[in-house]
């Protein structure tokens, strides 16, 4: 007959500590056997993550810890596909709200999407527009930029054409927070919007109407120092008008913004910030030839960097300073035509394409490789961005106030580690642990809501 194992008792009452440190020691799992876990930190930081991802649990969760630095995701901001005034209740997805855009990052290490945390209500995101009944032809502008660190959504439209977004909010990955930024000097839409050096630049646009006065102006703000005395700063104002007409992107590079006045292949003007100097510059001949689509610079833009997805052929081009031209680092597709919105981060290029349902990503140190990440259903891309991951969610967890009562020599024995006292028993490798409550050792069993 087989002999009997007594398994563990639980019991809610409080444990003597004399009877807490009877057992043998037990240590958990370290990250790398041998080695304490800072060193092992050290060792595993140097390995890419997608590695360390198919390996195990530990190493999965490491990679998504706090203390593991951070790789770089896609951030999107996408409208649903057919955003009408009066969409019906049965048209809308599980996830909708009021809001007309969504906020989600695609984590290229799980390749899946997920939502960001909900931006503060203050300025709502539910005046935005993004289709209005005298433009049928085409959807109003949203903006956004990515300063490195931060996803900050700029200007907006209502529907009485007003500027939706009085001030900017700024989502910061790693500590999933969202902050309200300061009053711009002169709310605006349809302006010139960037940065470059962890600061946000806006330049041009209108407000409720024209006004010469903010057509010409710019301003620049940084989110990494916002506080309750932080301010947006005018800069040197520009040389005319002439850049109100479109909402435009300004690409940074080489301690340079630059930006045109209009969109696409079109007949156009360009200018360039010079953030030491402070004056704006005509652009080069070159650059200015060559801006035909969608352009886009890497987070730190330093060494000038700047890329165009030509909109009509779906080429990828490099910008040159020294040479004032563009060179060819990926040739004409079709599944890049049609290029909608671009950004650049570590290496690769993510293309908005098929009216914003889809992004191509071309890998521009190797430009033969290209694939293609889908949208959630149901959305197309407004704008993207690449910023470092963003911090994994707590996951709520119940605990139960225990006693455990282990046979001898079993394998659920306390151990001491540091002020408290940690057990590991069970097939699942769930962690309890003790701490000293009135001169006596209480355990508490946490597990995950969901469990």
């Amino acid at each position: 007959m087989a002999r009997l194992t007594k398994r563990p008792c639980l019991s809610c009452v409080a444990l003597d500590a004399a009877e807490a440190g009877k057992s043998d020691e037990q240590e958990i799992n370290p990250l790398l056997p041998g080695l304490p876990d800072h060193l092992a930190l050290l060792c595993l930081s140097l390995v890419l993550p997608s590695l360390l991802y198919s390996v195990c649990r530990s190493w999965r969760r490491l990679i998504y810890s706090p203390s593991f630095p951070p790789f770089l995701s896609l951030y999107a901001i996408l409208s649903k596909r057919n955003p009408g005034l009066n969409s019906s209740s049965s048209d809308r997805h599980d996830d909708d709200d009021d809001d007309p855009i969504g906020l989600y990052c695609f984590d290229p290490i799980s390749s899946s999407w997920s939502q960001l945390p909900s931006p503060p209500p203050n300025p709502p995101l539910h005046r935005l527009l993004i289709n209005h009944p005298s433009f049928l032809s085409r959807s109003l502008p949203i903006q956004s930029v990515a300063t490195g660190t931060h996803l900050v959504l700029l200007t907006g439209s209502t529907v009485h054409l007003s500027p939706a977004l009085p001030r900017p909010l700024a989502f910061h990955p790693i500590s999933r927070r969202w902050i309200v930024g300061p009053l711009l000097c002169h709310p605006r839409r349809w302006c010139a919007a960037g940065s470059a050096a962890g600061a946000v630049y806006i330049a041009s646009g209108v407000g409720s109407s024209y006004r010469p006065d903010v057509a010409r102006s710019a301003e620049r703000w940084e989110p990494s120092c916002c506080s309750a005395s932080s301010r947006w700063e005018s800069i040197a104002p520009l040389p005319d008008g002439r850049f109100s007409r479109e909402a435009i992107n300004a690409v940074a590079a080489g301690r340079k913004l630059c930006m045109v006045n209009v969109q696409g292949r079109a007949l156009k003007e360009g200018v360039v910030y010079d953030i030491e100097k402070d004056i704006w510059e005509d652009m080069p001949p070159g650059m200015l030839t060559g801006w035909t689509g969608p352009v886009a610079a890497p987070p730190p833009a330093d060494q000038g960097d700047m890329y165009v997805v030509d909109e009509v052929s779906g080429e990828v081009r490099a910008y040159k300073w020294e040479e004032d031209r563009w060179q060819v680092v990926a040739e004409a597709t079709e599944a890049r035509q049609g290029a909608v919105v671009a950004a650049v981060g570590g290496g690769r290029m993510c293309v908005a394409v098929a009216g914003g349902g889809a992004v191509e990503v071309v890998d521009v140190a190797r430009p033969g490789k290209t694939w293609s990440v889908e949208v959630p259903k149901g959305r197309t891309v407004i704008a993207l961005h690449v910023l470092p991951r963003m911090k994994a969610p707590i996951k709520p967890f119940h605990a139960l106030i225990i006693r455990v009562l282990s046979p001898a020599g079993s394998d659920h024995s306390p151990t001491r580690s540091g002020p408290l006292v940690q057990f590991r028993g069970g097939s699942d490798g769930r962690h309890l642990a003790l701490t000293r409550i009135s001169g006596k050792y209480v355990g508490l069993f946490a597990f995950n809501a969901d469990d």
